[in-house]
């Protein structure tokens, strides 16, 4: 575990959204840290070495876990979230792209985890990372088609969290959002 004041490191990350024709969610079963035994989009780190784009980077981890050439004109960026000292670890910053219209996947397994389709109304019954089940998803689910950004603050075991910019018909929302502590 680090210190409080020892610097963290900051990684780069996109997470795709994929839906098939019934509606079903494409999430990865990991067997990997981060978040190993939960499950998660698909999705994965930038190559910041090469300076990859986000979006580049969304194209490369949908073609590498699931085997599907999805060009950029298909990826709806949907969020932007930060996370600071997650599991006291390291800082995040997400990228949030859906893919639009459905997709065609089998259940598969592999190095980083077994994809599998799930009925979005029993996400809750999964074993999801916590920032996910009590802010990413249902941000993701509000602002779907729109855009937002959040940042979220792990440190200390108690999640705070505000919505830095919902999408731009969401009128009083953010005042009702900022600053939510997450038990």
């Amino acid at each position: 575990m680090s210190g409080v004041n020892e610097p963290l490191p900051y990684r780069i990350a996109v997470l795709c959204y994929l839906f098939d024709e019934q509606g079903r969610i494409l999430l990865l079963h990991r067997h990997k840290a981060p978040n190993r035994d939960l499950f998660s989009p698909i999705g994965g780190k930038l190559e910041q070495g090469v300076g990859e784009s986000p979006t580049a980077c969304a194209v490369r981890e949908i073609f590498e876990e699931t085997g599907l050439r999805v060009g950029i004109e298909r990826l709806h960026l949907t969020g932007i979230v930060s996370e600071t000292g997650y599991e006291d670890q390291c800082h995040w910053l997400m990228f949030l792209y859906e893919v639009i219209g459905p997709v065609s996947v089998n259940r598969q397994t592999f190095e980083e985890g077994r994809l599998e389709w799930h009925d979005p109304r029993k996400l809750g019954e999964l074993a999801l990372p916590q920032t996910d089940l009590q802010v990413i998803w249902p941000l993701f689910w509000r602002y779907r088609g729109q855009f937002f950004a959040a940042h979220i603050d792990c440190r200390g075991g108690v999640l705070r969290w505000r919505l830095e910019q919902p999408a731009a018909n969401a009128g009083d929302d953010r005042v009702a959002e900022l600053d939510k502590p997450t038990a």
